[in-house]
């Protein structure tokens, strides 16, 4: 070995038997540092395996089984609630029309306007009503003259006929005419009275205190008289003091509402401030085309804040059958069988009822028959689940004891 070479070894010069010694050492050092580096390498492997082993074991042990929380239904003893869409009107509302035909002279109220009852809203012109009427008196004038002629003549056929100048038939033919005469006056009377009466209409009065809320006239527009054929209305008029609102009930729904249940009114404008009321009449009757009863509540108005017209959703609470349970509707299962709840008992077998549905109330479902207050109801069953399977029921979180 050359100096330079020892040198670069480190060893000292020219002692060939130590330098021999330490390499040896050396590479022994490093073979055992080697030998000991594969066996922790093997023993981490192992270790990990042996984890990874166990983590598979107690997945493949944690999904056979099948994990289901439960629930109870709901009675209804208690009150529960449908919320059904109405309209505000006044309490009373009515189209009012010309009874008179002709043209419209002017009109003295528009929309917006208090009335108050026979207060005079538009005035009509009617020419040809007023010819009518002197044509009547004319005629009437003429009838009471005939009159008077025919009475004379059966007086005096009266006198004759006591001195036997005249006969029996001719008396007779003389009081016809006089009876005649008296009924066309009365005809004559009728019609000229019909007539005034007519002319009375040329004043359109208010029928009732209320407000107009509804113009559809104009000075010089012809008018028909009545709600037939051409005619249309002239003005509408509500007394908007209290307002009514008409609610349909649907049938299922209809046998639990009665007179003076609460209902809680929210307008589309004000939906934070719901108003409270009563139901005033109900129809008795359920209406053939819609199925729905028609319910009548009244609105205090004292204000006029209230709105005729305005769209409101009425909430009307009534009291179920004590027979009756309420579930949500994510415990159904619906099946070739029919519609079915899953119910595990306290061993965690599942049994399947066949239930018989109620109606609709959103989110939930009303039960008939097929279950108990007291059964333990599968949320969210699987589609696979089947009779006689067992189950791990799922003790419930804090947050889902706080809301239940």
């Amino acid at each position: 070995m050359s100096e330079q070479h020892r040198s670069h070894l480190d060893l000292p010069p020219g002692d060939h038997s130590v330098s021999h010694g330490a390499i040896i050492k050396r590479a022994r050092s490093a073979s055992i540092l080697f030998v000991v580096l594969l066996l922790v390498g093997a023993g981490i492997t192992v270790a990990t395996r042996i984890m990874h082993s166990q983590a598979l074991a107690s997945t493949t042990d944690q999904n056979a089984h099948i994990y289901v929380r439960t629930i109870h239904a709901d009675g209804l003893g208690k009150a529960e609630s449908v919320t059904l869409p109405s309209t505000l009107m006044g309490i009373v509302e009515a189209p009012i029309y010309a009874r008179s035909s002709g043209y419209v002279l002017r009109w003295k109220k528009d929309i917006g306007s208090k009335v108050s009852k026979d207060e005079v809203l538009a005035e009509i012109d009617t020419p040809e009503v007023d010819a009518q009427l002197a044509q009547a008196t004319a005629a009437r004038a003429q009838q009471a003259s005939s009159m008077e002629l025919a009475k004379t003549s059966a007086e005096r056929w009266e006198e004759l006929r006591k001195k036997d100048a005249v006969t029996q038939q001719e008396l007779n033919e003389r009081r016809s005419a006089y009876a005649q005469a008296q009924a066309n006056l009365a005809a004559a009377d009728a019609e000229v009275l019909r007539l005034k009466k007519m002319e009375s209409f040329k004043k359109v009065k208010a029928p009732f205190s209320g407000v107009i809320i509804r113009r559809d006239v104009e000075v010089g527009d012809l008018v028909d008289a009545g709600n037939g054929g051409a005619g249309r209305a002239l003005f509408t008029l509500a007394n908007v003091h209290p307002i009514r609102l008409y609610v349909y009930v649907p049938q299922n729904f209809a046998q639990r509402v009665q007179i003076g249940d609460p209902v809680t009114v929210a307008l589309t404008d004000h939906p934070d401030q719901p108003l409270q009321a009563s139901i005033k009449h109900i129809a008795g009757a359920i209406d053939g085309a819609t199925r729905t009863l028609q319910v009548e509540i009244n609105l205090p108005n004292h204000e006029g804040k209230l709105l005729a017209g305005s769209y409101a959703q009425v909430t009307l609470s009534a009291k179920g059958g004590s027979d009756r349970l309420v579930v949500p509707s994510n415990v159904l299962l619906f099946r070739p069988e029919g519609t079915r709840i899953a119910v595990v008992d306290g061993s965690g077998k599942v049994t399947l009822h066949t239930v018989r549905l109620g109606h609709d109330l959103g989110n939930s479902l009303e039960i008939l028959s097929g279950i108990s207050a007291q059964d333990n109801l599968i949320v969210n069953p699987p589609d696979s689940l089947a009779d006689n399977d067992m189950v791990v029921v799922a003790k419930p979180d804090a947050t889902e004891k706080a809301h239940s």
